[in-house]
């Protein structure tokens, strides 16, 4: 099989590491050589500069998009349309438009397409996807997420000033950038109906994106959750919480474990004259020995792989993005209008 890698960034080159890893060694690079990064590691490899033209001359079987965000769709379209599967970053794009072109092209020529939704992978969020879905904290009535991270810190190799999370003309702000959270709350609570947004530029960091956003979902079935995203937060702190009429799961990145309160049946029921008697305990899912972060990257890569064999369906479908994508829409015109925005998609 043959690989298109469209973006030498930080994330590209995980990506074009971890196919190695796996032994995937028919690779084409399509860069602009304005990565930040040495070329070392890059020597001996194609190098391509324009996507249609590569997609002629070299006809890849997959093509990974990890190129600046307002730049994915002018690569996943014309791969789409040559058939090719599709890794694509996260978020799918800058704004909601061309997003039909891209949808029509992957359904017109059957090009999978995996979204790089990452934490999807995350032994953590897996184990308790499987326990919400279980019912192991009944019915579901509210989630917080709070994800916190310093913007300068993230790259320190780089100005980040000069990031695409710090431009808007690159489809920055930290809505878009930290978007994992819109992604992995409906996957693991529910369809969204309803949101709602505050957003601004708060910090003393040097960008033209909001850095701070505050974020109201509603769920089909009632279900309501909040979000705090931001750029200046130090330490960093990412994290979540989903309650339940029998219990709550908590799972936090600093550990990577994931925590389950199970109430006592005691505790779940009204003792006439007495009130509510306190009972439960916490169980606690640590990450499996030896476990580190490429990790998830490398079950991504592995999964997409076998996505390009025709081995298995996308996990994290073109529409579960899209979907991403129009709800930041409606959480960008909720903060300019005061108003929630019913969500529909």
């Amino acid at each position: 099989m043959k690989f298109l890698i469209a973006g030498l960034g930080s994330i590209g080159r995980r990506h074009f590491r971890n196919l190695i890893s796996l032994g995937e060694k028919d690779i084409v690079l399509l860069r602009t050589h304005k990565a930040t990064l040495p070329d070392d590691e890059l020597a001996g490899y194609p190098v391509e500069i324009d996507i249609k033209e590569a997609l002629i001359k070299h006809k890849p079987d997959a093509v990974i998009v990890s190129n600046p965000t307002s730049m994915h769709l002018d690569v996943a379209i014309p791969a789409a349309e040559a058939g090719c599967a599709i890794l694509l970053e996260k978020p799918i794009s800058h704004s909601t438009e061309r997003l039909d072109m891209l949808q029509a092209a992957a359904k017109n020529n059957n090009s999978k397409i995996l979204v790089a939704f990452q934490f999807r992978f995350h032994p953590g969020l897996m184990r308790a996807k499987q326990l919400i879905s279980n019912g192991e904290i009944g019915r579901v009535i509210s989630a917080h997420v709070h994800f916190g991270e310093y913007l300068p810190a993230w790259h320190p190799w780089e100005d980040y000033r000069k990031g695409y999370a710090a431009r808007a003309d690159m489809g920055g702000g930290v809505v878009l950038t930290q978007c994992h959270s819109l992604d992995y709350l409906p996957w693991l609570v529910g369809k969204v109906v309803s949101a709602w947004g505050f957003t601004a530029k708060l910090s003393d960091l040097e960008v033209d994106v909001e850095d701070t956003a505050k974020i109201g979902l509603r769920f089909e079935g009632g279900a309501l959750a909040s979000l705090h995203l931001d750029f200046n937060q130090q330490p960093p702190a990412h994290h979540f919480e989903v309650i339940g009429t029998k219990g709550t799961v908590k799972w936090d990145l600093s550990d990577g474990a994931t925590r389950i309160y199970r109430a006592s049946p005691e505790s779940l029921a009204i003792s006439t004259g007495m009130g509510i008697k306190a009972g439960g305990e916490w169980e606690t899912y640590p990450l499996p020995d030896g476990w580190e972060r490429n990790l998830m990257f490398l079950e991504q890569m592995k999964h997409f792989v076998a996505v390009v064999h025709a081995e298995a369906d996308p996990i994290c479908t073109l529409d579960d993005g899209v979907r991403v994508q129009y709800l930041v829409g409606a959480l960008h015109r909720s903060s300019v209008t005061g108003s929630a925005v019913d969500f529909i998609i």
